[in-house]
């Protein structure tokens, strides 16, 4: 196989979430578990870290990845969907997994794949905890894909668990209600884990802690003991003022993720480096800034406010559910430009009206359409949009509304790109 031939196969053969949605999800964890027992039992074989949320849990893990990384263990990190490249899921010390490796992977395992029949994302954990196990990294952060409690990352024995932002999204498989979408994101505590929850949330908090006690493990919330203050800020990145116990702590920590939401996610990182260090991993203050100074470079991440052009300003970000949105929308307004052009895409097996009613009517947009089967039609989208007073034109693809936008927005203007993690993937520039 060539690797494009190794990526063929995978996406005909296995059902794909980013593809198609909903029915690509197994609510077990039989396969995995089958798959990792024919493996091997990888998980086991290296030390995790293990990050759930809804919102927050993929700039958290790379935040953490990145300070473990100069604290000088070789990390392993694990997050999807990718944006580019498959590889983009699985690093180790920010190096994305080889392509061979791959290659090589499923040509080894296609028997045992027609014999279990994984989703893609099954597939592809189990690839991950080989892959780091195979190169005996000291430490890997698993991202949670979906949900926690019947996520394929949860066969993980953790050293600690973070769990960020509870939010609406994915309501057809998590539940309908804030307590029910936190019952399946506390799936994840387990038996004398320490768990760390990033935000104080009346709802979630009570689902949490009746888990914490069930299992016995020992539960902080971050806010009780982080507080963050932004004194600078860019497009590019911040400056904070940290208290831990209300004394100052890190005085000027600067962070390369510009997003305003960042403050919510980072009281939660904050909190697990305390204990990992109080548990024996030896962190310093000098790598906790340089890791957070440095997230992007480190580790990769892309598409969280980020800056692609400067004039017009140009940014990106991927948050996609009513409370990212409201992030992003917040943000917009402190730039104060003169116009915003939206560029705009959605999935067809989530309900957008929330989010189509919290965009301000004055904006230009230009609808689009991510070439995914799960995509929105952009007429149906347009469609959507009018209803609720927004103006602008649909577009088939995301590069001829991404161009048109900068046809049409003048130097001082402001261009926007998102409402879908694949729209921002369609992205040229990334």
């Amino acid at each position: 196989m060539t690797y494009q031939e190794c990526l063929d196969y995978l996406y005909q053969q296995l059902p794909m979430f980013q593809r198609i949605g909903n029915a690509a999800f197994k609510k077990s964890l039989d396969n995995i578990e089958t798959l990792c027992e024919a493996l091997g039992q990888p998980q086991h074989q290296f030390k995790s870290i293990h990050v759930a949320g809804t919102n927050g849990k993929g700039s958290s893990s790379h935040m953490l990845a990145a300070v473990l990384q100069e604290s000088g263990y070789k990390t392993g990190l694990y997050t999807s969907p990718h944006l580019k490249s498959f590889t983009e899921r699985i690093r180790i010390n920010g190096e994305e997994l080889p392509e061979r490796y791959l290659i090589d992977f499923v040509q080894q395992h296609q028997q045992l794949f027609e014999r279990v029949q994984p989703s893609f994302f099954e597939m592809t954990v189990a690839l991950a905890f080989r892959y780091f196990a195979d190169q005996e990294v000291e430490v890997a952060v698993i991202e949670v894909g979906l949900g926690g409690r019947l996520d394929s990352t949860n066969i993980i024995t953790p050293e600690l668990c973070l769990i960020t932002n509870i939010g609406y999204d994915h309501q057809a498989l998590l539940g309908h209600t804030i307590s029910a979408i936190a019952s399946e994101k506390a799936g994840i505590i387990k038996s004398g884990i320490p768990t760390v929850i990033s935000t104080r949330q009346e709802e979630a908090q009570e689902v949490f802690e009746a888990k914490a006690e069930e299992v016995g493990a020992p539960i902080y919330f971050a806010p009780d003991h982080f507080r963050i203050e932004v004194t600078e800020a860019t497009h590019e990145r911040q400056v904070l003022q940290v208290y831990h116990d209300e004394k100052s702590f890190l005085p000027g920590l600067e962070i390369d993720l510009a997003g305003i939401y960042q403050k919510h996610n980072l009281p939660g990182v904050l909190q697990a480096l305390v204990l990992l260090h109080k548990r024996g991993w030896h962190i310093s203050h000098t790598a906790v800034r340089s890791g957070l100074a440095n997230t992007k470079t480190l580790t990769g991440l892309k598409g969280r406010w980020q800056v692609l052009a400067k004039r017009p300003l140009t940014i990106c970000d991927t948050g996609h559910n009513e409370d990212g949105i409201k992030q992003i929308l917040k943000q917009l307004r402190g730039i104060n430009a003169r116009q915003v052009h939206m560029v705009f895409g959605a999935v067809n097996d989530k309900d957008i009206s929330g989010i189509l009613q919290l965009l301000p009517a004055e904006y230009t947009y230009y609808f689009c359409q991510a070439a995914i089967p799960r995509a929105l039609p952009v007429a149906q989208l347009l469609d959507m949009a009018q209803t609720v007073g927004l103006q602008g034109n649909g577009y088939n693809t995301v590069a001829e509304a991404i161009a048109a936008a900068r046809a049409n927005a003048a130097p001082d203007e402001v261009i926007f790109i998102g409402g879908s993690t694949f729209v921002v993937a369609e992205i040229e520039e990334l």
